[in-house]
């Protein structure tokens, strides 16, 4: 059997996932690429052959999608070292101009989605490899620490895969050998345009100087460029091949970090965003003094 790695990539349909799967195949590992509509993939697939490359379908909706996917990589690859966590796609306008059901779709994909390939990466890696460990790699964001305006329901999903990512770490025995890591990155020039659906905008919102009407401005910028290199360069964009890169890198660390920053900007905001959490326990935490019950 191969000594190369298995890696198991959700949402390799264009973006960071695709990027993923080529990065991971030229360094002679092998791929599982899994997506909702495999004949995406067709002509990237004729480039490789069956022992490199497994295209499935995979709509991470759907719980038993997800297991039996991992079952046939494990019957044509032996095991799966690397999950990369990458499904989801993103619903943008004000809180109160998003309707239930793709705020509630968008939870279904983002987070309830990576859950449920994280609880199976889990299990697959302690009772199916052996000898038993693996690497799950969630692809988060910057906005599961720092939100921004119109991305409310997106940055809801991030902020709870962060929170369930966090846990499942303190969770895990060490035993097991599992590595989890979150990568949260910053802007960089995927095609968001195929992931991204904007909602139109709420009348109450529409004045040009509010905080919504220039995210979108700059969102529908960001759409109109697509994967223009130049365009990207311009807006100060990160390259989605180099930021794969540092991903592949992460996973060859033996004690990777909980969360992977990545872009500059990324590394901006988190700390002005830290900056800001800090001085407001600093100006109240003396509210805190007299709140606990005090002995008779």
């Amino acid at each position: 059997m191969s000594s190369s790695r298995v890696w198991l990539i959700t949402g390799t349909s264009s973006g960071f996932g695709l990027e993923m799967a080529r990065y991971a195949l030229s360094k002679g590992e092998r791929v599982v690429a899994t997506l909702r509509r495999p004949e995406v993939l067709k002509e990237f697939a004729s480039q490789y052959s069956s022992t490199q490359l497994l295209v499935l379908k995979l709509d991470v909706t759907k719980p038993e999608e997800i297991k039996d996917a991992f079952a046939k990589a494990k019957e044509i690859f032996g095991r799966v070292d690397v999950i990369f966590n990458n499904a989801g796609h993103t619903v943008n306008g004000e809180a109160e101009a998003i309707p239930d059901e793709p705020a509630r779709n968008l939870l279904e994909v983002d987070f309830w989605g990576a859950v449920h390939v994280s609880q199976e990466a889990i299990r697959f890696f302690r009772e199916e490899n052996s000898p038993q460990g693996g690497r799950l790699i969630q692809n988060s964001a910057l906005i599961g620490l720092v939100t921004f305006p119109t991305a409310a329901f997106y940055a809801s999903a991030k902020h709870a895969l962060e929170a369930f990512t966090e846990t499942l770490g303190k969770e895990v025995n060490p035993t097991w050998n599992i590595k989890i890591s979150s990568v949260l990155a910053g802007s960089f020039a995927t095609d968001i345009g195929k992931s991204l659906q904007m909602m139109p905008q709420h009348p109450a919102y529409a004045d040009e100087s509010n905080a919504t009407t220039m995210a979108r401005k700059m969102l529908n910028q960001m759409l109109s460029m697509g994967t223009d290199k130049e365009a990207a360069k311009k807006l100060g964009l990160g390259d989605p091949a180099k930021g794969v890169e540092k991903i592949y890198e992460l996973s060859r660390l033996p004690n990777p970090p909980l969360r992977l920053l990545l872009g500059k900007d990324a590394n901006h905001m988190v700390r002005e965003w830290l900056a800001q959490v800090t001085k407001e326990i600093d100006e109240y935490a003396s509210w805190s003094d007299d709140v606990a019950f005090k002995e008779e």
